[in-house]
């Protein structure tokens, strides 16, 4: 892993994002650290997928700036250097690829077509992180939901990435995996590795987070310590959601493909 500690690992400035016509995003400055673990934090439609999905050039950016390592958004960007593990499969990913060949490819980025030494074992390993080393052979399409959510976890693992980031990674998988999953970050965080999650509440990632950012319509309602948890927050009656939907626009997105970003 690189040794420079002084240049953020993702740095936003001034950045909106607008989306048919709608502001989604506004003037986000965010800095995030080496070796920090910080949760995005807010309501369903609060914008979190949108600014992470943003930072990491899956959707356009209207106004404002990101950087990666030190690098702009872009062909400079280094890609290698990043773990991205989407909420959930677009609808139409039903390829012929075993849950062995998709996670290879997290090996693979717009830099190099050719895998390196020792890909099949480095796969296998990050299969077996989430628990499905047995499943390796199994076509994806063939897969549950959440089998299909840990086979994209381990893609993101396999890279072994200086910046992880997690879009509510453990929903749909059972409470004992979330526990392997939650244990395998944190034996990343402690070798180095940068994290970034978005989570709808703490749940098992509560002892690693040691920021959070809380958006609230679009715009960063804070950022410092985790917040405590309303006390009517798990009310029945409370109200998850705001004005506006976090959309993805119409072909965006990450897909089972070779590359986990641009």
């Amino acid at each position: 892993m690189s040794t420079d500690t002084a240049t953020p690992v993702v740095q936003a400035q001034g950045l909106s994002v607008t989306l048919g016509g709608q502001r989604i995003l506004t003037g986000i400055d965010l800095s995030v650290h080496r070796g920090e673990v910080l949760a995005l934090l807010g309501a369903n439609g609060s914008g979190k997928s949108t600014l992470v999905r943003s930072l990491l050039g899956v959707v356009p950016i209207s106004d404002g700036q990101v950087h990666l390592f030190g690098a702009p958004l872009g062909p400079s960007a280094p890609w290698d250097r990043v773990g991205y593990v989407p909420q959930r499969l677009p609808a139409a990913s039903g390829i012929p690829a075993t849950a062995l060949e998709v996670v290879t490819s997290g090996l693979l980025h717009g830099r190099t077509l050719r895998l390196p030494r020792g890909a099949r074992g480095r796969a296998m390993a990050a299969l077996h992180d989430v628990g499905m080393q047995d499943k390796a052979q199994r076509r994806v399409h063939e897969l549950s939901g959440g089998q299909q959510q840990r086979v994209l976890i381990a893609r993101a693992l396999v890279r072994r990435p200086e910046l992880l980031v997690l879009d509510e990674p453990t929903s749909g998988i059972d409470v004992p995996t979330q526990a392997t999953f939650v244990e395998t970050v944190a034996r990343l965080h402690e070798g180095g590795t940068t994290v970034v999650v978005i989570l709808h509440e703490l749940g098992p990632f509560a002892p690693l987070i040691q920021r959070a950012v809380v958006l609230r319509h679009g715009r960063v309602a804070h950022d410092g310590p985790p917040p405590q948890p309303r006390v009517d927050h798990a009310s029945a009656h409370h109200d998850h959601t705001h004005a506006h939907a976090d959309p993805t626009p119409p072909g965006s997105g990450p897909t089972l493909s070779v590359e986990v970003a641009p």
